[in-house]
Parts: C-alpha cells; sequence; structure tokens
C-alpha cells in the first residue's frame, strides 16, 4: 500500500518559496535612505469607499535617487493618499504640487539603520519559521505514511529530501538577510 507514497516536494518547495517571496516583498518596504517604488507597495488608500493599493490611485515614480513621486490621478484622492501615506510609519513627509505628491526621502542616522536592521532580522525570522512549518507539514505526512506501512528506508529518504529542501531555503533567508542588513548598513 505505501509502496505508492509520493511526497508532494514540490508543493513544499513553492510553499517555502513562498515565504521567500514574503521576506522579499517585506524587505522591499524597508527604507534604506535609497528611492524605492516598492517602498509605497504595502500602503493602501481609502479610496471610493474601500482600501485600494497606492498604485491602482495614482503613478509611482523615483525621478531621482532621493526621490519618489506619486502622481495621483483623481484630484480628489490627493488629500487621502497623503493621509495614507503619513500614517503608513514610513517616516517620510509627503510635499504636495497640485495632484503630484513627492516624498524626498532622508538620509538615515546610524541608530535608525541599526533599528531597520532589527526590524529585517525580524522578518528573516518570521520566514524561517514559515518554512519550518511547512518542513513540520511534509514531516507529519511522512509519519502518517510510515503509520500506514511505509518502509524504514523510505522513511528516512524522504525525511532526508524534506530536510535537505529546508537547508537551502533557510541559506537562502540567511543570504538575502545578510544582503539586506549590508545595504541597511551602507552609507
Amino acid at each position: 500500500m505505501s509502496d505508492d507514497f509520493e511526497l508532494d516536494t514540490d508543493d513544499l518547495k513553492r510553499r517555502m518559496e513562498g515565504a521567500m517571496g514574503n521576506l522579499r516583498t517585506e524587505f522591499a518596504s524597508l527604507r534604506t535612505g535609497r528611492a524605492s517604488a516598492s517602498m509605497l507597495e504595502p500602503i493602501m488608500v481609502d479610496a471610493y469607499g474601500s482600501m485600494t493599493p497606492i498604485n491602482q490611485v495614482g503613478t509611482v515614480n523615483v525621478p531621482e535617487p532621493r526621490m519618489v513621486t506619486v502622481n495621483v490621478w483623481d484630484k480628489g484622492l490627493v488629500g487621502k493618499v497623503e493621509k495614507a501615506i503619513r500614517e503608513s510609519g514610513l517616516g517620510i513627509n509627503p510635499q504636495l504640487n497640485g495632484t503630484i505628491i513627492m516624498l524626498p526621502i532622508p538620509e538615515l542616522n546610524e541608530e535608525r539603520r541599526r533599528e531597520l536592521g532589527k526590524v529585517a532580522g525580524q522578518y528573516a525570522e518570521h520566514a524561517r519559521v514559515s518554512i519550518r512549518n511547512v518542513r513540520r507539514d511534509g514531516m507529519d505526512q511522512i509519519k502518517k505514511a510510515k503509520a500506514d506501512g511505509m518502509s524504514e528506508d523510505d522513511q528516512k529518504f524522504w525525511e532526508s529530501e524534506v530536510q535537505d529542501l529546508t537547508d537551502e531555503m533557510i541559506k537562502n533567508v540567511d543570504a538575502a538577510l545578510e544582503t539586506k542588513q549590508a545595504e541597511i548598513m551602507q552609507v
């Protein structure tokens, strides 16, 4: 019966890569002293009675290394977009110029860089926990198959497959964290 057991490692890998993708998105939202359109992605604007991503109410541009602009399409939403940016916790003070909202990116001081490094570390730890949860799911599937009569050799094979995949993904998280922390600390 259990000779047919085939662990869906592609599904486990896809779920672990989902955690990596989420980590990259969280890292992109961290301000590193350089302008990036992706830093505004998590911001939602109360537009037309529902919460809408900022990139669906205006065009986000990076005209220069220390400036992000948002060209709001509907003049009536300019105030709401500005309010959403102020309340986002990015620590950026928007400046209005008609329907264009300019966001000058200030230099980061040493203390703020250290704080951002810690935040990046927390994001990485959340990704590691997500990856370990996927690993646990895979191991639970293997234990269930073992209870259904899987041979011990097959069990060890599948457990090592899941562990190898987990180790690879954790290594990717650590490498991404190291890169992001170096980027944050770069003056």
